[in-house]
């Protein structure tokens, strides 16, 4: 995933840059202003999303090859194994359990009806 933000957000900033040059119309033109809205979405993409996520991935990668040995050497400590495995699965479903609880902000408004009949 950081890698496609990155390699996107890259992609469509050297699209705007392509155009600029006068390419496929220039600036001004229809294309243009369609480039620099992807632009829009493609810095944020490659100047934060991408790089954020990236370590986040190495970190989990580094704790799974860290974790591994001692998994290992309980291959012969069935209740060890067990008493992992379902400790694990309780803390998966209690965060999933917990990022569900949490409402966001849009929806936690009440709708607003309107009471008078006049047109918008």
């Amino acid at each position: 995933m950081a890698n496609y933000l990155s390699n996107a957000g890259g992609a469509w900033d050297n699209a705007k840059k392509y155009v600029e040059d006068g390419n496929v119309g220039g600036k001004g033109s229809d294309v243009h202003t369609a480039v620099v809205i992807g632009d829009t979405v493609g810095d944020p993409f490659k100047d934060t999303a991408g790089p954020a996520i990236n370590p986040l991935l190495k970190v989990m990668n580094l704790v799974a090859l860290l974790v591994l040995p001692a998994v290992f050497s309980l291959a012969d400590n069935d209740a060890a194994r067990a008493i992992i495995t379902v400790v694990a699965a309780a803390v998966l479903i209690g965060a999933v359990v917990f990022s569900k609880g949490q409402g966001s902000a849009i929806a936690d408004e009440p709708a607003v009806e309107r009471t008078d009949s006049a047109p918008l």
